[in-house]
């Protein structure tokens, strides 16, 4: 029996020509740790829907984020839950908030890890939506686009102050962006770069994020501002916006179902793109490899090679530190 002289099987062989010829590669630096920063000390305030992530004090931030570097991950984004809301969500630029007082502490300790400021208001507001609120022509509630614009750039600033050496605006605000680095830029904080979640989708997969950062909204949902689930040529408008704005660096959230929209915003910007692989995915994983239903190492590697092989460069995982532990000792 004949065969055909390209036989692509005799490159799966062993595991080392395997490796030899992957096409597709996750290095820990490729892999950005979320951590929640509350105030006080020794504070740790386990997630019941996220096995394994807390809300932690601002020491304990320091040693999450020394473990993780010594894994090999040089990057975390920081949510911040205040002691206090109100209704213009004044606690996200408080310079002695969990957030920037956890950016100091940071800078200190690890000064080589790359901190980066998630920039919203939906933590720090009474009503866990993502800015002022209004109402339409019908009654409804809404977020006032425009009276949230220089409360964002107010709290990228005070993150930068701190020592955020980028800034993230999850927001979907019309024109934030442009607002932000204008802010900046009028703060002599120039060399901070602006990493934009640009194409942000109103998706069930946020619930237990929702419960880490106590951000659920008391009225309506966030369809108005976040993106509808079907589009994806509305994706490209938006990551279009952002870059005329001055984005350096753009975002796909959530990441799994999203997998063709990530490709799409590869294809139409060489900014390095981020993705989101988010709470519900993080829960989802956990749940099944619980039940021993799956194996957890192979499948979130799996999740994270098909996340990078979509054209992501860098991954935000709250499997930051164990996908970076394994990938040490497949190497």
């Amino acid at each position: 029996m004949g065969f055909p002289a390209d036989r692509p099987r005799r490159l799966r062989r062993t595991a080392a020509l395997r490796s030899l010829v992957r096409e597709t590669r996750i290095q820990p630096s490729d892999l950005i740790l979320p951590l929640f920063a509350v105030g006080g000390r020794g504070v740790r305030k386990p997630i019941g829907s996220m096995p394994g992530v807390a809300q932690l004090s601002v020491d304990l931030i320091v040693e999450e984020t020394k473990a993780a570097r010594a894994a090999g991950v040089r990057s975390v984004i920081l949510f911040g839950i205040p002691d206090h809301k109100d209704a213009q969500g004044t606690g996200a630029w408080d310079p002695n908030g969990p957030v920037c007082t956890a950016f100091r502490a940071i800078k200190d300790a690890t000064p080589d890890v790359v901190a980066i400021a998630d920039v919203c208001l939906c933590e720090y507001t009474d009503h866990g939506h993502c800015g002022p609120l209004a109402r339409d022509a019908r009654g409804q509630v809404t977020v006032a686009n425009d009276q949230t614009l220089p409360l964002l750039a107010r709290a990228a600033v005070a993150y930068a102050q701190a020592g955020a050496d980028v800034v993230a605006p999850s927001d979907m605000m019309d024109g934030r962006v442009a607002a932000i680095r204008k802010g900046l830029d009028e703060h002599g904080l120039s060399e901070t770069a602006i990493l934009s979640y640009a194409v942000k989708y109103a998706s069930a997969f946020y619930g237990p994020f929702r419960e880490a950062a106590e951000s659920a909204p008391k009225e309506g949902d966030r369809r108005g501002y976040q993106m509808d689930p079907a589009n994806v040529r509305e994706a490209r408008r938006e990551a279009l916006l952002d870059v005329q704005e001055g984005a350096d660096m753009l975002m796909v959230k959530p990441a799994l179902p999203y997998l063709d929209v990530i490709a799409e915003v590869r294809r139409l910007s060489d900014l390095p793109l981020a993705a989101y692989n988010v709470s519900g995915e993080y829960a989802m994983l956990k749940a099944a490899a619980g039940n021993g239903w799956i194996d957890e190492r192979r499948a979130l590697l799996e999740i994270l090679t098909g996340i990078k092989r979509a054209g992501a460069d860098l991954i935000l995982t709250y499997s930051a530190v164990d996908a970076a532990r394994s990938l040490s000792d497949l190497a």
